[in-house]
């Protein structure tokens, strides 16, 4: 491991949440979000999938519901990562299991159908947990939802990454 912090602190619209991130499970999966942390791309976006008992999902879109441009898609380490528990971090994909980019989901309580299985049920990569702030989290999964541009469990109010920042390692 390096110097490097593994801890990202998400300011948002209803509080900050502490992230540590696992780069020994999923070290492909924790340098993406960072690269994205570090480039300010999180800035601005919303959590625009919100699921009670279930996950928040965010990082891709901007209140308006535009999906930002990112970088390629990562390989799914879900193999090797730990369990979909709550208040871990994970990343979220489309269909194919390597389509992952910048969204990724809070756990909101244990999602065990979440983790990998076998090439048939690949899982979503697991890269770390939150460490402050779940209290936040839940008070997210508790807003209201609706549809909006045809997706559903969007918040009626938006709630905003304002800043996604790594927080300096404390020797």
């Amino acid at each position: 491991m390096d110097s490097q912090s593994n801890i990202v602190s998400l300011e948002t619209s209803m509080g900050t949440i502490v992230i540590e991130l696992d780069r020994q499970a999923a070290p492909v999966t924790a340098k993406n979000f960072l690269e994205y942390v570090e480039a300010g791309f999180y800035d601005g976006t919303i959590f625009h999938r919100v699921i009670s008992g279930f996950m928040i999902q965010g990082g891709g879109l901007t209140a308006d519901l535009k999906e930002k441009n990112t970088r390629s898609p990562i390989v799914n380490e879900a193999r090797n990562s730990p369990s979909n528990t709550r208040g871990t971090i994970a990343m979220a994909r489309t269909n194919d299991p390597n389509s992952a980019t910048s969204q990724f989901f809070i756990n909101h309580k244990d999602n065990a159908p979440l983790d990998y299985v076998d090439r048939a049920h690949p899982g979503y990569a697991v890269f770390g947990k939150v460490t402050q702030g779940m209290d936040v989290v839940d008070a997210i999964a508790s807003v209201k939802t609706t549809t909006r541009s045809g997706m559903q469990n969007v918040p009626v109010e938006p709630v905003i990454i304002k800043s996604a920042r790594v927080v300096p390692q404390q020797n």
